[in-house]
């Protein structure tokens, strides 16, 4: 019998985050700095709204594009937080997590072979929904030694006449770097002097620490070619919810809610109206997640560099990105060695990309009960295997 499964499906890379999480769940006692998700639980009041729509038995589709009341309702909260207006009927779109949102821009822009260029290290998902939508991606490396900021020297590099945008993703999952104005008006020169899109994946936006994040689209002539995507789930503590959104112009939202129309009836209708608690009324939440994820932050920084583990500060999201030169091991090896021999999960760099080769991401979306112990564990791992004294030697080189 022939092979039915299509050849752009058997040659994409498979998740390179999945074979750690795959191990570790046959495994007991495992600590895990491995998993992007709050381990917050929902706000309860959060949770309330929604399970009160339910008990009123609000358990139907909801207009295409979201309840007219969430699109208002982000439309309200961009413009507070960064005086950007978007229309809420023609310029925000509702989806089911911003993995969704993603999928619709990509299919809603690409013509066969059409290149985006992708800042890395990146989300897995971000080259893989360029494929999916039959288009070409582009890779654009970034280093620790410019803080993992791209330049606009970068970007225009890797121009080419197929070229379509520009895909940034700041604050960054896996680095926890931050886009500084000055790179920020870089990348927008860049998409002007070449005519494209900018796609701006700001999911991170409100968990920044010592810095203000600037969305993209306020930059001068920006609005006009830069579709912004964000959601519920990581400031909110609403993975589960699916409540994801993009805005940007007119005509790019309404080829993407065509095909979300086929694609989705409508997304999550409880979790639409527990959005809408969230967006009014979680801004207190909200700073008490990030106050915690702050303390967290600087104790796993302060940890990987007392171990000879390098790692620059991150100023945004939730995950550090620890150079691990100094071991003599790839990746891929750490990460395997540290699972399986102290049960303690990290994902390796190159899973996000080339440039994350030689890095390993750890989240502190995590207990600081479990960070401890996670750092009692790389501790352990890193005197077995001889590498203390090793890695004193190299901070010293």
């Amino acid at each position: 019998m022939r092979n039915f499964v299509a050849s752009t499906v058997t040659t994409m890379r498979a998740s390179g985050i999945r074979k750690y999480f795959d191990i570790a769940n046959q495994m007991e006692d495992v600590v895990t700095l491995g998993i992007g998700q709050p381990d917050f639980p929902t706000p309860q009041h959060i949770t309330q709204a929604g399970i009160d729509s339910l008990q009123a038995g609000d358990t139907g589709y909801t207009a295409n594009a979201g309840t007219l009341a969430l699109r208002r309702a982000i439309s309200a909260h961009i413009e507070r937080l960064y005086g950007a207006s978007y229309d809420p009927v023609n310029q925000v779109l509702v989806t089911v997590g911003v993995s969704e949102a993603l999928f619709l821009l990509m299919k809603a822009i690409l013509e066969p072979g059409d290149e985006v260029l992708i800042v890395e290290p990146c989300f897995v998902a971000n080259e893989a929904a360029v494929h999916m939508a039959g288009g070409v991606a582009v890779s654009v490396g970034t280093s620790p030694e410019h803080d993992f900021q791209v330049t606009g020297a970068e970007l225009e590099a890797k121009i080419t006449p197929r070229t379509k945008a520009i895909f940034i993703s700041y604050p960054n999952n896996p680095t926890g770097a931050i886009l500084t104005r000055e790179h920020m008006l870089q990348v927008a020169q860049v998409a002007e002097k070449y005519d494209l899109l900018v796609i701006s994946d700001e999911i991170y936006e409100r968990l920044v620490y010592g810095v203000e994040h600037i969305n993209f689209a306020t930059l001068p002539n920006m609005m006009e070619r830069t579709v912004t995507l964000s959601g519920m789930s990581k400031s909110y503590a609403m993975t589960g919810w699916r409540i994801g959104y993009a805005t940007g112009p007119t005509p790019i939202i309404g080829a993407m809610s065509k095909l979300h129309q086929y694609l989705i009836m409508s997304a999550p209708t409880t979790g639409q109206v527990a959005a809408i608690q969230a967006l009014q009324h979680g801004e207190d939440d909200v700073e008490a997640m990030r106050q915690e994820y702050d303390r967290r932050r600087r104790v796993l920084v302060d940890g990987f560099n007392s171990l000879g583990l390098t790692c620059f500060e991150p100023r945004g999201a939730f995950y550090t990105f620890p150079s691990i030169a100094s071991t003599g091991m790839s990746d891929d090896e750490f990460c395997e060695r540290l699972l399986l021999e102290e049960r303690l999960a990290v994902i390796p760099g190159s899973a996000f990309g080339q440039s994350g080769s030689g890095f390993v991401r750890a989240s502190y979306a995590s207990s600081m009960e479990n960070i401890e112990r996670a750092l009692e564990r790389l501790t352990h791992f890193m005197q077995n295997h001889g590498l203390l004294a090793q890695a004193a030697m190299q901070a010293i080189i």
